[in-house]
C-alpha cells in the first residue's frame, strides 16, 4: 500500500504507437493520449513523481512531469521498463499496437505499381509491453488499460489475471478522442467500480487514488 500524502514515482505510458511500413507509411490506431495525460496531470497535481511515455500525440506535457516521447512498440517497452526500475507505481494507458510489419522497407511501398488489385503484408507480434514489466514488479502497483468493443468484461478479467497486473480499467470505442468517458476499475479481488460519464481528469484522480488502496 502506498499511503496517502506520500510521494512516489508514477510512470505513465499514453497514447498511440506507430509501426512502419516504409519510410512514410505506419500502421497505428485513433488514441490521442488524453487519458494518460491526464493520469500523468493528476499524479503529479498529488505530489508525486512522475514520468511520462508518450506515443506519438499533440498534447502538451502536463506541469512537473517529465516526457518520453516514443514512436513504435519497442521503443515503448524499453523506455517504460527503464523509467520503472526506480518506480513506484505504473499506469499503462497507452494503445500500444499488437503487430507490425515484419520488416520495415527502405524504399517507399509500390505494391500497386505491379497492377495487383489485393496486396498482403506479413505482420509479427508486438512484445506485450504490460505482462512484460508487471512480470517483475512485486508489491508496486500495475495498472493496465483494456479497450473492448461490445460487451468487455469478462475478457477484461482474463486480462487482469494473464498479464498479472493489479488493477484493469475497461473503456470502449467511444473513448477514443472524446473530452468524457465510462470506466469500469477491475480488481485482483474480484470487485469492480464502474464510473460513468466522467471528465477524463475525473477518472484520473480516481485511478491516482488507487495507490492508497492498493
Amino acid at each position: 500500500m502506498i499511503p496517502r500524502g506520500e510521494r512516489r514515482s508514477v510512470v505513465v505510458s499514453a497514447g498511440p504507437t506507430r509501426e512502419h511500413i516504409d519510410p512514410v507509411r505506419y500502421m497505428t490506431n485513433e488514441s490521442s493520449g488524453r487519458m494518460g495525460f491526464a493520469i500523468a496531470a493528476a499524479a503529479a497535481r498529488a505530489g508525486h513523481r512522475v514520468t511520462l511515455i508518450a506515443g506519438p500525440v499533440h498534447l502538451e506535457t502536463p506541469p512537473a512531469v517529465k516526457r518520453v516521447d516514443v514512436v513504435s512498440a519497442r521503443e515503448m517497452l524499453v523506455a517504460v521498463r527503464r523509467a520503472f526500475r526506480g518506480g513506484d507505481a505504473l499506469y499503462m494507458a497507452a494503445a500500444v499496437a499488437d503487430w507490425r510489419p515484419a520488416r520495415k522497407l527502405a524504399g517507399k511501398w509500390r505494391e500497386k505499381d505491379q497492377g495487383t488489385e489485393v496486396a498482403s503484408l506479413d505482420l509479427v507480434r508486438n512484445p506485450d509491453i504490460l505482462a512484460t514489466v508487471a512480470r517483475g514488479k512485486g508489491d508496486r502497483l500495475v495498472v493496465g488499460f483494456a479497450l473492448e468493443t461490445g460487451s468487455g468484461l469478462r475478457r477484461a478479467r482474463a486480462k487482469l489475471v494473464k498479464k498479472g497486473a493489479d488493477y484493469i480499467v475497461l473503456n470502449d470505442a467511444a473513448a477514443l478522442n472524446a473530452e468524457r468517458t465510462s470506466v469500469t476499475i477491475l480488481d485482483r479481488a474480484g470487485g469492480t467500480q464502474r464510473i460513468v460519464n466522467r471528465t477524463k481528469q475525473t477518472v484520473a484522480e480516481a485511478l491516482v487514488a488507487l495507490m492508497a488502496e492498493a
